[in-house]
């Protein structure tokens, strides 16, 4: 376990969104005076997202209509490392996409084609155009040698008024058609926390996450050796923390208890 006080001398911090910042479309409590904290003092920062619906530049514009002003350059997506993966995997590559435009122009600016007829990836993330056709197409289209891929893992996400269904769970019936795994991109892979510490230019020991979810922030941050903040403001509750078997390094209500002076 670590202190309040050894977490707020990190010099970098990895933060969670959805749960941690803002829940649908509301703002958290304390979350703008996190964000304004970490101006501040002059911490490097970067919002790590494993949803892959929309690009930095939407997620800017949604921060700022809750009143927060962030430049672009500290967001980055299950999208971003996917399409960073896959161009170093196969550069130049085709993909036949489910996803949002986040995704789709993620892969673009890497070099990608969009493909439906022979693509050398099935690329699933979270879609709203999900149906029974694109399930068939993208089960035929890796039954024919295409690699499948997820944005994230993640089995569902919030939404205002309950839950949806997430990437892990769109992709779930692709594998079990294909008998074909899937390669996850998201938290908790290494791989997602390596983009983002490069991104920061940051190292492990001068880093923390902070996140609401046991089983990819908090999991992503142990993977990766660097030290981890659970806020209680999405979807873990405290004594759901006794189910896993490998702990946070501190237990906070919320992001607003890092900002709050010492007393």
């Amino acid at each position: 376990m670590i202190t309040i006080e050894r977490l707020r001398e990190k010099k970098a911090f990895i933060s969670d969104m959805d749960g941690v910042i803002y829940h649908g479309n509301k703002i958290l409590p304390g979350a703008k005076e996190f964000v304004e904290w970490l101006q501040r003092e002059n911490k490097k920062f970067l919002f790590l997202t494993n949803s892959s619906e929309r690009s930095p530049q939407e997620l800017q514009d949604k921060l700022k209509r809750m009143g927060l002003n962030v430049d672009k350059a500290h967001f980055y997506t299950s999208a971003l490392a996917t399409a960073e993966f896959l161009s170093t995997q196969r550069p130049n590559g085709s993909a036949f996409v489910v996803g949002d435009a986040g995704l789709i122009n993620a892969l673009y600016n890497k070099g990608f084609t969009m493909n439906d007829i022979n693509p050398d990836y099935v690329v699933i993330g979270e879609s709203k155009s999900y149906n029974l056709d694109v399930l068939i197409k993208a089960v035929n289209l890796v039954k024919k040698g295409a690699k499948l891929i997820g944005t994230n893992p993640d089995i569902t996400g919030p939404v205002e008024g309950g839950i949806m269904p997430a990437t892990g769970a769109l992709t779930a019936p692709i594998e079990m058609a294909t008998n074909k795994k899937a390669y996850y991109v998201g938290k908790p892979n290494p791989l997602i926390m390596r983009h983002a510490m490069k991104t920061l230019g940051s190292k492990r020991e001068e880093t923390a996450i902070v996140g609401d979810r046991m089983d990819t922030d908090i999991l992503a941050g142990i993977e990766s050796e660097i030290e981890t903040a659970l806020v209680l403001s999405g979807v873990t509750a405290e004594n759901e923390v006794d189910n896993y078997a490998y702990r946070p390094h501190i237990i906070l209500n919320g992001v607003g208890d890092i900002a709050t002076p010492l007393k």
